[in-house]
């Protein structure tokens, strides 16, 4: 079962795609990361690449975001999106978008960057370290703004990239089979 933990749409269920296509965030990880992030979402624009079902930027919407961009390159996935927007009834604070998340980040080049990004692609894909590297590249991500990973390695960067020291680190944590690093980027 994934719900909507606190907010506006607390206790709203949420559909999620059937089959092995998306892996949702487990409710132990989403609990700890809006834990972490509770005094940092209020009135923020939120992304939500890799959206799924969209839980990640409607639990922050949920709790005050101010908007949230929910992106996802699956046509069946943005279906599964906009039906739980309407559900919580969350969609007016969201844009969601069909788009593979390279081509979107560079699309968005030049325009508002965002407070908060979560970062949850396919494990087997392992692109955090290109969606941060768009992100940065296109100047998409406010100075102190944060980054949410999630991904089925411990280090979803690398421990010797020169994208680490733009951040500073604000939490790494292991819940079953993902690794949830949050980090800060630097002015």
């Amino acid at each position: 079962m994934m719900r909507i933990i606190t907010g506006r749409a607390r206790g709203i269920q949420l559909d999620t795609l059937e089959g092995d296509m998306t892996r949702p965030t487990s409710e132990r990880a989403k609990m700890a990361i809006f834990s972490s992030l509770q005094f940092e979402l209020e009135g923020r624009r939120v992304l939500d690449l890799f959206a799924g079902s969209g839980q990640m930027g409607l639990e922050a919407v949920s709790r005050g975001a101010e908007h949230a961009v929910l992106v996802d390159q699956s046509k069946d996935a943005v279906r599964i999106i906009r039906k739980n927007a309407e559900k919580t009834r969350l969609s007016e604070d969201c844009t969601i978008v069909c788009s593979d998340f390279s081509e979107f980040l560079r699309q968005r080049r030049g325009r508002e960057p965002f407070d908060i990004v979560f970062i949850d692609p396919p494990y087997a894909m392992a692109a955090c370290r290109a969606a941060v590297e768009a992100i940065l590249d296109n100047r998409l991500l406010k100075p102190y703004g944060i980054l949410v990973l999630e991904s089925g390695e411990p280090d979803p960067l690398g421990k010797e990239t020169p994208l680490l020291a733009k951040f500073d680190l604000l939490k790494s944590a292991r819940y079953g089979a993902a690794y949830v690093t949050i980090l800060s980027l630097r002015a």
